[in-house]
C-alpha cells in the first residue's frame, strides 16, 4: 500500500537539549562533566550556534539517560479525538524497514499506536528496551521474532502478543519476506516516550554515516 510521507518540521536540537537538561535539573557544568564535552560547546549547541554531530548527541543522550530520538521530539497540538487517514500517516524510515504513526502522536492520552513494516534483517537494534506500561503486538503479515526477557516468541499473520513493557524486549525479522505488525503501548508514565526507545537504535543504524561538523572548544580542538 502506498503511503504519503509528511515532511518533518525543522527541530531545534539546541532547544531540546536545554529542555531535557532542565527537566532533569542538570546544570551545564554537570552535563559537561558527564558527557566529556566542554561547557562552552554545550552553550553553543543550546544557543543554536553550532550543530552537534551524531557522536556528540550520543554522548549527551548517555549523560542525560535518554534515547537519542529525544533530541528530535516534536510536540504537536494534542487532541481528544484523532482521525488518521491511510494516506496521511507520519513515516520514519530506518534500516530494512519503516515506522508509520497511527495518530497517537496527536492524541491527548497515554497511548502509542503505530505500524512497523520490516524487510529481512529489520530490527529494533542490538539492545533491548525497557519502559513502563503494557505492549500489544499484532502480526498483520509475514513473520516476526519478539524476544521478551530472554524468551523468544515467533508470530505469524494473525498472531498477537501482550506483555508488561518493563520486561526487556526487542524485535527482529529473520525471514526472507517482509512483515507488518501493529504495536500498541499503553499505561506508561507521563514523562516517558516509549516510541523513542523503539526507534532509537533502528534510526541510528539507518544513518548514512556522515556526521555534522564536530563541535570545537575555544582553542579550536574538536571535542568529539
Amino acid at each position: 500500500m502506498d503511503t504519503t510521507t509528511r515532511e518533518a518540521g525543522v527541530v531545534d536540537v539546541g532547544y531540546r537539549l536545554r529542555v531535557l537538561r532542565e527537566e532533569r535539573n542538570v546544570s551545564m557544568r554537570s552535563l559537561a562533566r558527564r558527557s566529556g564535552l566542554s561547557a562552552n560547546a554545550l552553550s553553543m549547541i543550546e544557543r543554536g550556534l553550532t550543530s552537534p554531530s551524531v557522536s556528540t548527541l550520543t554522548k549527551l543522550a548517555n549523560a542525560l539517560e535518554v534515547p537519542i530520538m529525544a533530541f528530535f521530539r516534536q510536540e504537536p497540538e494534542r487532541q481528544n479525538v484523532v482521525l488518521c487517514k491511510a494516506n496521511d500517516r507520519n513515516r520514519i524510515d530506518f534500516t530494512n524497514g519503516y515506522w508509520e504513526g497511527l495518530g497517537s502522536e496527536f492524541f491527548n492520552g497515554r497511548l502509542e499506536a503505530f505500524l512497523l513494516t520490516l524487510e529481512n534483517g529489520g530490527s529494533s537494534g542490538p539492545h533491548g528496551m525497557i519502559h513502563t506500561g503494557y505492549e500489544f503486538i499484532f502480526c498483520l503479515e509475514g513473520k516476526i521474532e519478539y524476544e521478551v526477557e530472554g524468551q523468544i516468541y515467533h508470530l505469524e499473520a494473525g498472531d498477537s502478543l501482550i506483555f508488561q513493557a518493563n520486561l526487556l524486549h526487542r524485535w527482529h525479522n529473520r525471514w526472507d519476506k517482509p512483515s507488518r505488525l501493529v504495536v500498541l503501548i499503553s499505561g506508561f508514565e507521563d514523562n516517558e516516550r516509549p516510541l523513542e526507545y523503539h526507534l532509537a537504535s533502528s534510526s541510528q543504524s539507518g544513518s548514512n554515516g556522515k556526521d555534522d561538523e564536530d563541535i570545537q572548544d575555544d582553542d579550536g580542538d574538536p571535542n568529539v
